[in-house]
């Protein structure tokens, strides 16, 4: 069972945040499901990984394709049908506690100058941290992420 992260964005943006999460979880040999509700949305922020990081690249890959079980990180709304071990959510999606339990992490991401996600994000810190997995909550207030908050495993788990 790995650990359910709450990333609380006030200066980093977002697409900044999916690059930093993504390059991290490549580099530790994972894939990654990158899961929004706005198709729109996922489609921009393809076309900027195409684009960045400047100094790299990072590959993936938007569903629908004929390739999506071969992308090391995947954009979609749907399964995570690459193999991921680690899903990141964008604007506080809700967490499927089963999947969540098979996977090695999963991020929830939400935007703090939305009321909406910032009040998703509450819902699903207490619906994580009930059903027993350990939790963390990040933010980067400050500049840099800080660990604000953590929820550990229960004893025995």
């Amino acid at each position: 069972m790995g650990i359910v992260n709450f990333y609380h964005l006030t200066r980093f943006s977002l697409d900044e945040v999916v690059t930093m999460l993504c390059d991290r979880a490549l580099q530790q040999g994972w894939r990654v499901m990158v899961r929004d509700a706005d198709r729109a949305a996922l489609e921009r922020l393809d076309g900027r990984l195409w684009l960045e990081p400047e100094d790299g690249f990072l590959p993936h890959g938007l569903a629908g394709g004929p390739q999506d079980a071969d992308q090391p990180v995947l954009l979609g709304q749907g399964a995570a049908v690459n193999g991921a071990c680690a899903v990141l959510l964008l604007r506080a999606l809700p967490v499927d506690l089963a999947e969540a339990q098979a996977m090695e992490r999963v991020w929830l991401l939400f935007e703090g100058a939305d009321e909406a996600q910032v009040a998703a994000a509450r819902v699903q810190w207490k619906a994580v941290t009930a059903a027993g997995l350990p939790a963390q909550y990040w933010a980067d207030a400050s500049g840099k992420w800080e660990k604000k908050a953590e929820s550990p495993a229960p004893s025995g788990a």
